[in-house]
């Protein structure tokens, strides 16, 4: 099954990111079940969220089409994409601390990097949270990122 409306990823990504960064991840509807939350953040959320495996080279398992836009990837091709060609080479070793900083403490907040479109485009993320993708029983499942601002380098 696709991650892509799977309101049981929903809960792992809004849960580890309450959990882990102390905030929602996304507005809270009481009248809005798991499935249409799956549903709004995969087709309609106006800010990126992606996700990456635990592979030792982690590939992309998750881009909303927010995220999809900006990388200009499709769901087949994202969720096959080694999430390090998400940065240029020279960019990479920069990713990396980022993501063993995350990995050291749960999240950080604040994050700025440039990164790499389909077509070659790069951009600057600008105040992108990065976290740990843990389940309520502590099983790590990845790591995840969501953000809104983003400007062409």
């Amino acid at each position: 099954m696709s991650l892509a409306r799977d309101p049981d990823f929903l809960h792992l990504l809004v849960g580890s990111h309450a959990r882990l960064v102390g905030a929602p991840l996304l507005p809270e509807d009481p009248e809005d079940d798991d499935a249409a939350r799956a549903r709004w953040l995969y087709e309609d959320a106006p800010f990126c969220v992606l996700a990456h495996n635990t592979d030792a080279d982690p590939r992309f398992i998750y881009a909303n089409r927010a995220a999809q836009a900006c990388f200009e990837y499709g769901w087949d091709e994202f969720t096959t994409l080694p999430s390090r060609l998400s940065a240029e080479a020279p960019d990479r070793a920069e990713r990396q601390r980022l993501l063993d900083a995350v990995a050291r403490d749960g999240f950080i907040g604040d994050y700025r990097g440039v990164r790499i479109a389909k077509s070659g485009r790069r951009f600057r993320i600008e105040s992108a949270v990065v976290w740990q993708l843990i389940d309520e029983a502590g099983t790590l499942h990845g790591q995840a990122a969501a953000f809104g601002d983003w400007r062409e380098v």
